[in-house]
């Protein structure tokens, strides 16, 4: 294959950059090889993988058009175009600027009020527009903390309160704190069916789903985890329920109340089915307390539910707290 253009010393992009392009004809030696096996000695230092999704994608010309099948056999003489357009992994750590619902901030603590339908982490789908990538725009020492100092999540259907910290000191005593459990966290949620205690605690492992990988579950040799439940009120069926976690397992709520047969309003993930206007699962982050990571101080803040949540818990509630 005759020599390419000179290629850069990393595979890596500026994401905001235009997208590099290489031009070379196919030589003697290369005829009847596949493409995405010419691809690879055209840029050697990417993967074999990565140059197929760049084929699949589009990106890939024989002749002057499109070619995305990466087995189509090359012939002496033709000209390939590729274009080096970054990842969409290679996306999911710059800026983004974003409006953030402050609930406070100093230099090293962020309390955010969360909308439902924001990502907080980076994630297969979803590798931009994230609260990560608001938090790198945020401010500069983001770049420099893991995870740009998020210590907790919340799902991305999820709305409510959360913290990040901002310096790394702040975020290990945060880290800390929650696996100490002295971080209290309350939630409301709507779920369906109507508990036979008015308070109880649900106190059962949690891990991976064996037979669903996208889903959590209750499972033996999970991560001990704990969930006390406290019914608010019940109507038509539903129940308004005050859920205080004692460790913070993935979709833990999520998976203890439909454990127990009280599936979320709207959690389609775990049987939960749309209800009183709802489309999303109906769980609000409502309460955090927790002692300043580096003052010490006492730390209180209360979330109200957004407006969806709020008018279909004063449906079941009648308006009640």
């Amino acid at each position: 294959m005759a020599p390419a253009s000179p290629a850069p010393e990393a595979a890596e992009f500026d994401p905001d950059a235009a997208p590099e392009l290489r031009r070379a004809a196919v030589g003697a030696a290369q005829h009847g090889q596949r493409l995405d096996l010419g691809l690879v000695e055209l840029a050697p230092e990417f993967s074999r993988s990565h140059l197929q999704g760049l084929i699949e994608r589009g990106h890939v010309q024989v002749d002057g058009v499109v070619s995305s099948t990466a087995s189509r056999r090359l012939r002496a003489g033709q000209l390939l175009r590729l274009e080096l357009v970054p990842t969409e992994e290679s996306r999911a750590f710059r800026p983004q600027a974003m409006a953030l619902a402050r609930l406070y901030e100093d230099e090293h603590l962020l309390v955010l009020d969360k909308p439902a339908g924001l990502v907080v982490h980076p994630a297969p789908g979803n590798w931009s527009g994230t609260l990560l990538n608001g938090l790198l725009a945020h401010h500069e020492g983001a770049a420099h903390l893991p995870r740009a100092g998020i210590v907790h999540r919340l799902d991305k259907d999820t709305s409510g309160v959360m913290m990040v910290g901002k310096t790394l000191p702040a975020v290990t005593a945060l880290v800390r704190a929650i696996a100490a459990r002295q971080v209290h966290r309350r939630y409301l949620a709507l779920a369906h069916g109507v508990p036979a205690e008015p308070a109880f605690s649900i106190d059962a492992p949690i891990g991976r789903d064996p037979q669903v990988r996208v889903r959590m579950a209750v499972v033996a040799g999970g991560k001990p985890a704990r969930t006390d439940v406290e019914c608010r009120a019940a109507r038509d069926a539903i129940s308004a329920l005050s859920c205080t976690l004692h460790s913070g397992r993935t979709h833990q709520i999520r998976v203890h109340l439909a454990w127990r047969g009280h599936p979320l309003v709207a959690d389609a993930v775990y049987g939960g089915r749309a209800a009183l206007g709802l489309t999303r699962q109906a769980l609000h982050a409502t309460e955090l307390r927790l002692a300043h990571p580096i003052s010490g101080a006492a730390l209180a803040f209360d979330c109200p539910p957004p407006a969806d949540f709020a008018a279909a818990w004063a449906v079941v509630t009648g308006g009640a707290g």
